[in-house]
Parts: structure tokens; C-alpha cells; sequence
């Protein structure tokens, strides 16, 4: 049993995977950010998607964290990709307030 302070993190296809996969999630959460933006102003239901998906996003990556974890593999990245999407979520949950000003 090794320490984490022993560990190695030079796996450079785990990296690419998490990027990958938050990359994904916030151009998916930009994309329902345009249609809100450009045609549901007043919608709080729109509006509200966008911190949704990125709140999914950070849980998915931490239970790949976990799995990664659990195998002893490279979770670092995971980790770091889900804390990322969950401090947009956070910066995001002012767009459910503008609607809910604009309504």
C-alpha cells in the first residue's frame, strides 16, 4: 500500500479524459446558457438548467473519482474536474436570479 504523497500523477490519458469531459459539460451548460439567453429570458426553468448541469457534471466527476479510487488509479484529475464544475455551478447560480429579477 502506497501513500498519496508517493503516488505519480504523469498519466497524461486520465488528464486528457477528465478535460475532456468538463469541457464537454460547461459547453453543454454554454449552449443552454445561449438558448436562454436568446429566447427564454423570463423562464426561471431555463435559467435554472444551467447550474443543474453543471452541479450533474461535478457529481458524475467525483463518482469517477471515487472509482478511480477505489482501483488505485489516477483520481486526481477527476477530482480536480469535478471541483472545477462545481465552483462554475456556484458562479451560475446567479442566472436563475436575473430570471427571476427580469420576470
Amino acid at each position: 500500500m502506497t501513500h498519496d504523497v508517493e503516488k505519480r500523477y504523469d498519466r497524461p490519458a486520465t488528464f486528457r479524459a477528465a478535460a475532456i469531459y468538463a469541457g464537454t459539460v460547461v459547453a453543454v451548460a454554454g449552449l443552454v446558457f445561449a438558448v436562454y439567453a436568446l429566447t427564454a429570458r423570463e423562464s426561471v426553468i431555463a435559467a435554472s438548467l444551467v447550474p443543474a448541469i453543471l452541479f450533474a457534471g461535478g457529481v458524475g466527476a467525483f463518482v469517477r473519482t471515487y472509482r478511480e479510487w477505489k482501483v488505485e488509479g489516477a483520481w486526481v484529475a477527476w477530482q480536480g474536474a469535478g471541483w472545477l464544475l462545481l465552483v462554475l455551478m456556484l458562479v451560475c447560480l446567479s442566472i436563475p436570479g436575473a430570471a427571476i429579477m427580469a420576470a
